[in-house]
């Protein structure tokens, strides 16, 4: 009898045990689900920051305009906010988008500022220029700016004087046009392809064409006056220069698209002003960074918004050359049969 009692305790034991394991599932670790993990973790620190800053007793109203949706443009608004979120300030922000058109510009501009926001960032000068034209009061945050003095933003880039300061995107012209020249050796003639209704084009295509001269190249203009015309005006240039080159234009490059389409189709390498033209199909460039950009706009904004800067007082600041890194196309390389090993 004690030999059969034990025999049943054990398989009872054992039922017991076979029932537990039947009960619970081995989770596996993946890298998905680790970025998950990372991810969850990250947004339960920002919220947490931003109740912390919320319990000190300001939220923040931050009114975004941005010009257009491009890789260089979005990449600058996600730095901003970043710098936002790692500042741990409490704050609502409004993202606004004027899809390229002027006059959605100027009435999302008054928008902003009849909301009564805290400050205003703007994302490429013809955003900056509608908003400055709306408010001298309320604090605005440019970036993705090429020159804020000459296109009639601030006094003086070292001294703004006024209610805009903010982050400059001035194209390394210099140096990507040495990049034409050592990954085109034979290159004699380049065409400038901008958008004459864009103030920060123009102060490029001077500078462009400065540097041109001085390299011994000659310069050819294609201008577009909307983003309608890019794929025509890149036809009219094929077979009358020996590269095209685009600085940071937003309407040239939100249609890099249809410019590379047409340029790879005959053999017309594209040189151009940042890293998201080269990855929508140009050939290669020397980059600044507008994440960076961006993110050094909204530390600037930071200081803003907490009293400890004015606008008027905060020089223009700049994205360092020395910090530009070459990007290169390797699809639209071996397309055009180009080597771009003597540019890395």
């Amino acid at each position: 009898m004690k030999k059969s009692l034990a025999m049943l305790l054990a398989g009872a034991m054992v039922i017991a045990s076979l029932t537990a394991c039947g009960g619970s599932q081995k989770k596996e670790t993946t890298a998905e689900t680790k970025a998950e993990t990372k991810a969850e973790t990250t947004e339960e620190a920002t919220a947490e920051t931003k109740k912390a800053a919320a319990d000190d007793g300001k939220t923040y109203k931050i009114g975004v305009l941005q010009l257009v949706e491009h890789a260089a443009l979005d990449a600058s608004n996600k730095g901003f906010v970043a710098a936002l979120d790692d500042a741990g300030i409490a704050y609502e922000i409004d993202q606004q988008n004027a899809q390229g058109d002027q006059s959605a510009c100027q009435t999302i501009a008054e928008k902003l500022v009849n909301d009564g926001n805290d400050l205003i960032l703007a994302i490429a000068t013809p955003a900056a220029q509608a908003v400055a034209g709306c408010t001298t009061e309320i604090p605005i945050v440019g970036t993705a700016i090429t020159d804020y003095a000459a296109s009639g933003l601030v006094d003086d880039n070292a001294a703004p004087g006024g209610n805009v300061t903010g982050s400059s995107d001035l194209t390394p012209i210099e140096a990507q046009i040495g990049l034409l020249k050592k990954v085109l050796p034979e290159a004699k003639t380049v065409g400038v392809l901008y958008c004459s209704a864009e103030s920060n084009s123009e102060i490029q295509l001077q500078m462009t064409k400065e540097v041109c001269k001085n390299e011994g190249l000659e310069v050819v203009e294609f201008s577009v006056a909307s983003s309608n015309e890019i794929q025509s005006v890149v036809e009219s240039a094929v077979g009358k220069v020996d590269a095209l080159y685009s600085f940071t234009d937003n309407t040239i490059a939100a249609g890099m698209n249809t410019v590379a389409m047409v340029a790879n189709e005959n053999n017309l390498p594209v040189i151009c002003g940042e890293e998201g033209m080269v990855e929508a199909g140009g050939l290669c460039t020397y980059s600044i960074d507008y994440y960076e950009l961006g993110y050094l706009a909204g530390q600037m904004a930071v200081k803003i918004l907490k009293g400890e800067a004015e606008p008027a007082t905060m020089p223009i600041e700049y994205y360092p050359s020395d910090k530009c890194e070459f990007v290169g196309n390797d699809e639209t390389a071996g397309i055009l049969g180009i080597d771009l090993s003597v540019a890395e």
